[in-house]
């Protein structure tokens, strides 16, 4: 298969070091990654193996939250590029004897760790970590700030439906105030040159200060007319003040995305979700697995082959294959 084979373009130049933020990567380092994540697609959808561009890497996850879709991902990612991939228990870490996260994270370094991919609730962890050691330290969530693969893997899925997401709308609905997913979306998207907006309560809206290029709407039809892309958010619950869950009352009625709610926006527009889904909270279980308008198992799909590409540029530094 030809368009498989043909060697992608390296990158002269890969100037980032980590992915701690969105904005660790510049335009062109963004483009490239986006680009890379397309070139790994082909393999993943022709059931193709993809040049082992990490053979001889270690590559270690350290996930001090729960997950299933990120950790697993990554996993992915790294194996199909032929990396050692060590997954950390966590429950059985020294960090549960009393040890420091970054005391932790300078031991694996030392073992020989070509990246280390880092969840925890804190923010700024992440810095810290960086500042000790020599490998890539990706970030994989922390707390409600940032998750810049999530923000990639979302921009790789656009493109794959649009070519760009530049001039498209992008409506970000529900609890906005404690994604990290909307955060990164709206600082990635917007530099990428969509409209971002944000739709819902005001209890669920970031300060004012935040995020001051999307507009925000609390009126479902208001905040998605127009709308190309609707991307619903998870309720995080664990992560709101006791009582928090009574933030879901009412919400579906009001701001659920369902086949007749998601008419004021374009007839063509799709659906998002980062998952794990909370169906009949901020989604319908219809309109989530409806293969024309969903693109939510797409975006499983793209997180594998944008990890791979975030992986091969970070620890190759995009060099040439």
């Amino acid at each position: 298969m030809e368009f498989i084979n043909r060697p992608y373009a390296p990158l002269d130049g890969f100037r980032a070091a980590n992915l701690i933020n969105v904005d660790d990567f510049p335009e062109a380092e963004t483009n490239y990654v986006l680009d890379l994540a397309e070139y790994y697609a082909r393999f993943l959808n022709a059931g193709q193996r993809p040049p082992a561009r990490l053979a001889g890497k270690t590559q270690i996850n350290l996930f001090f939250e729960d997950s299933t879709r990120t950790n697993l991902s990554f996993e992915l990612a790294g194996r199909r590029l032929g990396a050692d991939v060590l997954n950390v228990p966590v429950a059985a870490s020294s960090v549960n004897k009393g040890e420091t996260l970054v005391d932790t994270a300078q031991t694996l370094a030392a073992m020989g760790a070509h990246a280390l991919i880092v969840r925890h609730k804190e923010p700024r962890v992440h810095d810290e970590i960086a500042r000790r050691i020599s490998c890539p330290v990706i970030n994989a969530g922390d707390g409600v700030r940032e998750h810049p693969t999530q923000a990639l893997l979302d921009a790789a899925t656009i493109r794959s439906v649009y070519g760009s997401v530049k001039g498209l709308v992008i409506a970000i609905c529900g609890d906005i105030k404690h994604s990290r997913v909307a955060a990164s979306n709206a600082a990635l998207l917007t530099r990428l040159g969509a409209e971002v907006r944000f739709v819902g309560p005001s209890h669920l809206m970031p300060t004012p200060h935040l995020f001051t290029k999307a507009r925000r709407f609390d009126s479902l039809a208001a905040g998605i007319s127009g709308a190309d892309i609707v991307m619903a958010l998870r309720m995080q619950f664990e992560r709101m003040e006791e009582g928090g869950k009574d933030a879901a009352k009412g919400y579906f009625e009001t701001f659920g995305l369902t086949h007749e709610t998601i008419k004021a926006a374009k007839p063509t527009a799709k659906v998002m979700h980062p998952g794990p889904m909370n169906r009949g909270v901020e989604i319908d279980g219809a309109l989530a697995d409806d293969p024309d308008r969903s693109l939510i198992l797409k975006q499983v799909f793209y997180g594998v082959a944008t990890r791979m590409a975030v992986l091969d540029a970070l620890i190759t530094k995009g060099s040439a294959f």
